[in-house]
């Protein structure tokens, strides 16, 4: 028999692995319902022509065929790899039925072609909240969104995240006011500046056309952070010594505004969940569509990563206009990945089951299993020995699966096997300790 050869870039976690995978989600889902959002679910494709638009994502989409078919007919198709695209969709075509603004979390597997390396795979779970107007959408509403996902980053038994945030109608104002005509291109070119350094963004920089000296006060720019409103003051003092452009009210007025923005935005974060909220203002998003706050998040001691969850303002949902927005993503496979790696958590055990109903002799195990369905219709997992060994064999037995509980039916008895406690007790209304009734995930 060929030896099997795993799929680079598709996960496939152990049963304790996946304890640990849907018990971060869980948490997630919880939190945004207790903000209001509400779950949606879309399907898993969409035609070809509105998932790749005119990006260069094409290049990463997976497209879905028949065997056999007609290659133009079967290949309309392809595997979303986002959840935003099908959300403008799902907006677009329900729009009538929905009440703005709609406020949604989203929580499914995208499929995105790129090459495969930690953390990033080809098909994964991603975690997606969107607050979405009709034609309007209050400012507020950018720091509701923030303060909602650090909740939830501070739920996970994850280090602390860090969420670096800057608003685009901030830097687009000072580009505007250096003389920049190229806006886009340049917040693209400063969107890399981890990657190829100051010296990589300075050269992009010229070959779009942008002056030495305006290069530099956008590089100055970048270098600003602080975690409070500190960063006013510095932001300010650049200005009142940068702007070329002969009419610069306007450009003022749209940093102004975004500065009032950002720091409504740092404040309002750290007053919900001190210390998470840093004003970055090298955090560019390079996407076009983003017209407001922007978001990046980091894990403390874990910046190799990269961001775990990321977002921003947008003008415009949908093509057609007239759905602002803003929204969130955790790449969640992503974040699993190095909880379980870096070994930040594990589950307490593999199986849900709480107990191992022992079988004295296959004549009993009808009894046994009477026991278990007893337990079952109170919510308590159990399961029934496989075989009729004995009782040793059967404490090993569930110890190798982490049964923390046996039964024994003919006495009447449940044991602790983990402390050797061992009791009466009525299937009618013994409880397991409630750290025991499900596995969880367990931190150090």
């Amino acid at each position: 028999m060929a030896r099997l050869r795993p799929l680079s870039g598709y996960p496939e976690w152990t049963p304790s692995e996946r304890v640990v995978e849907a018990q971060l989600i869980e948490s997630l889902q919880e939190t945004f319902r207790l903000h209001g959002f509400a779950e949606i679910e879309t399907r898993a494709v969409e035609p070809l022509d509105r998932l790749a638009g005119s990006s260069d994502a094409a290049k990463e989409i997976y497209t879905l065929g028949r065997l056999g078919a007609d290659a133009d007919a079967e290949s309309k198709v392809g595997l979303h790899f986002d959840l935003t695209v099908p959300f403008a969709r799902y907006v677009e075509e329900f729009q009538h039925a929905l009440a703005f603004p709609f406020k949604r979390f989203q929580v499914q597997k995208v499929w995105r072609g790129e090459r495969p390396q930690e953390g990033r795979y080809r098909e994964f779970y991603q975690a997606d909240i969107d607050v979405v107007g009709r034609d309007t959408l209050p400012a507020h509403l950018e720091v509701e969104v923030a303060v909602v996902m650090a909740r939830a980053l501070a739920a996970l038994p994850i280090p602390a995240a860090t969420m670096r945030v800057n608003n685009r109608r901030l830097v687009e104002g000072f580009y505007r006011g250096v003389g920049i005509e190229d806006v886009a291109g340049a917040l693209r070119s400063v969107d890399k500046l981890d990657k190829i350094g100051p010296d990589g963004v300075r050269a992009e920089l010229s070959g779009k056309g942008v002056s030495e000296t305006a290069a530099d006060a956008v590089l100055e720019l970048a270098r600003i952070s602080a975690s409070d409103a500190g960063f006013v003051a510095a932001v300010e003092d650049l200005w009142a010594t940068t702007p070329t452009v002969p009419d610069v009210a306007a450009a003022e007025e749209e940093l102004r505004e975004g500065l009032a923005q950002l720091v409504a935005l740092v404040e309002g974060v750290n007053a919900a969940v001190p210390g998470t909220a840093v004003a970055d203002l090298r955090i560019a998003r390079g996407l076009d569509y983003y017209t407001g706050s922007v978001y990046e998040t980091f894990l403390t001691g874990h910046e190799d990563l990269g961001s775990i969850c990321s977002g921003g303002r947008y003008d415009s949902l949908v093509a057609g206009g007239g759905f602002p927005g803003v929204g969130m993503s955790i790449g969640v496979s992503r974040l699993v990945s190095r909880v379980i790696g870096a070994d930040l958590a594990r589950a307490s055990r593999a199986v849900p089951s709480a107990v191992l109903v022992a079988v004295t002799d296959e004549s009993s195990r009808a009894a046994s299993n009477a026991i278990a369905d007893a337990l079952r219709e109170r919510g308590i997992a159990a399961e029934v020995a496989p075989a009729a060994a004995k009782f040793g064999k059967q404490i090993q037995y569930a110890d190798r699966r982490g049964i923390p509980f046996v039964w024994f039916a003919d006495s009447g008895e449940v044991k602790d096997i983990r402390s050797g406690e061992q009791s009466p007790a009525d299937p009618a209304s013994w409880e397991p300790p409630a750290e025991d009734a499900r596995p969880r995930i367990v931190t150090d």
